[in-house]
């Protein structure tokens, strides 16, 4: 079973299913804090606002993943992973409906 993320926000855990929200966002939040450091210094001004609005662009571009996560004896694993998260609400909706279903 894989370790959970350490800041990871989790909804709803039971034996059987987590449903929690990860969204990776350090990188761009790192390259904007160091443009804008850059910013201020003599010889890398222009450098500093290159690497403050890419990073910003970089925040604004980033998608959020859905995915829906099945665990079994062997692990966890993303069975389906997609931008569109009403696309993952009918799988899980479905997966949820076969498990009352079978009882």
């Amino acid at each position: 079973m894989e370790a959970p993320v350490q800041n990871e926000v989790v909804f709803y855990r039971d034996g059987n299913v987590t449903v929690s929200r990860a969204k990776f966002i350090k990188l761009p939040i790192i390259i904007v804090v160091h443009g804008f450091l850059l910013l201020f210094s003599d010889c890398a001004g222009v450098a500093g606002l290159i690497f403050t609005a890419l990073g910003i662009i970089i925040l604004f571009a980033i998608k959020n993943e859905f995915a829906v996560r099945i665990s079994t004896n062997s692990g966890e694993s993303n069975s389906i992973i997609s931008k569109d998260k009403t696309y993952i609400q009918k799988i899980v909706n479905a997966l949820n409906e076969a498990i009352i279903h079978r009882g």
